[in-house]
């Protein structure tokens, strides 16, 4: 399967996502459409970032001067910055909105860009400009399911409805600019799955038009909740991972522990703005030919043994450690001291959710010990899941369907989710199995 990997180690942004994407061989040429409909030009220069040769693409109005123009090349030769301490980005005001893109995405020179410029818009606003683009339709939805995201985000974070939400910088048009960007250059590679580690959001705090916020901003918080990756901290006390890039890898990328086994055919590094001194300020970008398997996901494994716990306690289990991060639990009968019966919980869990799952499971049993297990990994099957539909008696019913399959894409298992072939079965007077059997067999199909 012709798979496109991201290093997440630096985090992630709209530009540092262009230039890899095109540094790892995506012909930029296919940014005319974009262009072609906003006033703003992407311009690609190749940049050294402690010595790793990388691309950068910087989106710029149409009419402003180039970086070439300036007599500038680099952040090295303007703007720099040599402690641990930002991501290149202008200097525009980072309080006229709490989730743009500040930090990371773009130069950190102080002449032109096009950061911030144009209008900003409602959700609905972008969701027009992007259909009036004439995007392939492939393009076109995954542009539109990166907005959604960012939407739902920003509803989230003010409380509002998407439909209420209006976006600041994210919806100007150096913004829209990197979102459609970066779906005209993925289409271009022809890759079938894409796949980032977990990605750094950095540290500190930063402004915004509410006051100053740890990071990562609440959009990207409320974005890593949504995506299939996972977020971690450092390693610079700055924003690494801006809203934009956390949206596009929530919508595009699978996560893994690390990166997976390729035969590689091309890589390149998309670079941020500012200079660090013992990191360099890149998105590394892979693509190549996976090797057919499943996939290896690092795990522990806690457990305990009751021999007091009631079958309440024991059945509600299963969720109260799932929602702690529990990954997989089990409850076994076992034979304890002095004969009596008891049970022999087992907890599958990440690392680094290990200490937190076992306080809960110490809260919800009142066990005085739980002993962990370092298993080293699971090997694990790729999940997708599908929502089908079913028409019964000339009504259209949903079930979603959890498709197994390795990192070839090759499908070895289809199960109908419990819940809801249970809920159509009650509204059909169909039995459960019939419901599961119709569902499984659309998403065959």
């Amino acid at each position: 399967m012709r798979t496109l990997a991201f290093d997440g180690r630096m985090g992630a942004s709209g530009d540092m996502l262009l230039g890899a994407l095109v540094a790892a061989g995506a012909d930029p040429a296919v940014l005319d459409r974009v262009e072609a409909v906003l006033p703003v030009r992407y311009e690609v220069r190749s940049v050294e970032k402690n010595g790793i040769a990388a691309t950068a693409v910087d989106v710029r109005h149409a009419d402003e001067s180039s970086e070439s123009d300036e007599g500038c090349h680099d952040s090295d030769e303007a703007g720099s910055d040599d402690g641990e301490d930002g991501h290149g980005h202008e200097d525009h005001d980072h309080d006229s909105h709490d989730h743009g893109d500040h930090g990371h995405d773009h130069d950190s020179h102080d002449h032109g860009h096009a950061e911030g410029a144009g209008p900003n818009r409602t959700y609905a606003e972008v969701v027009d400009l992007v259909e009036e683009m004439g995007l392939p339709g492939e393009v076109e939805s995954d542009a539109l399911a990166v907005f959604e995201l960012l939407g739902e985000a920003e509803a989230s974070v003010h409380g509002t409805g998407i439909d209420e939400t209006h976006f600041h910088e994210v919806g100007a048009d150096d913004a829209i600019a990197d979102v459609v960007g970066v779906a005209l250059l993925v289409d271009d590679l022809g890759v079938e799955r894409v796949v980032t580690t977990p990605l750094a959001g950095g540290g500190g705090e930063v402004s915004m038009s509410h006051g100053t916020y740890p990071v990562p901003a609440p959009a990207v918080v409320e974005l890593a909740e949504r995506a299939d990756w996972s977020l971690t901290g450092g390693p610079v006390e700055m924003e690494l991972l801006t809203p934009t890039g956390a949206a596009l890898l929530a919508h595009y990328a699978d996560g893994a522990d690390s990166l997976p086994g390729l035969d590689v055919t091309a890589s390149g590094y998309g670079a941020g703005g500012y200079d660090f001194e013992r990191y360099p300020n890149v998105l590394r970008a892979l693509v190549g030919e996976s090797r057919g398997g499943l996939s290896k996901d690092a795990i522990t494994v806690l457990e305990t043994n009751l021999d007091d716990a009631t079958p309440e306690v024991l059945g509600g289990l299963q969720e109260s450690l799932a929602d702690a991060g529990a990954r997989d639990v089990s409850v076994l009968p076992a034979t304890m001291k002095k004969a009596r019966p008891g049970h022999l919980v087992k907890v599958v869990v990440k690392p680094e959710d290990a200490e937190r799952v076992a306080r809960r499971l110490a809260e919800e049993t009142g066990t005085l010990g739980v002993r962990e297990h370092g298993a080293g990994h699971r090997w694990i099957a790729d999940r997708e899941v599908r929502t089908v539909e079913l028409a019964v008696d000339r009504e259209t019913y949903e079930v979603a369907v959890k498709v197994g399959k390795d990192d070839e894409g090759t499908v070895f298992d289809v199960s109908a989710e419990y819940d809801d072939a249970a809920a159509v079965a009650r509204e059909t007077d169909l039995p459960v199995r019939e419901v599961a059997r119709r569902a499984e067999a659309a998403a065959r199909e």
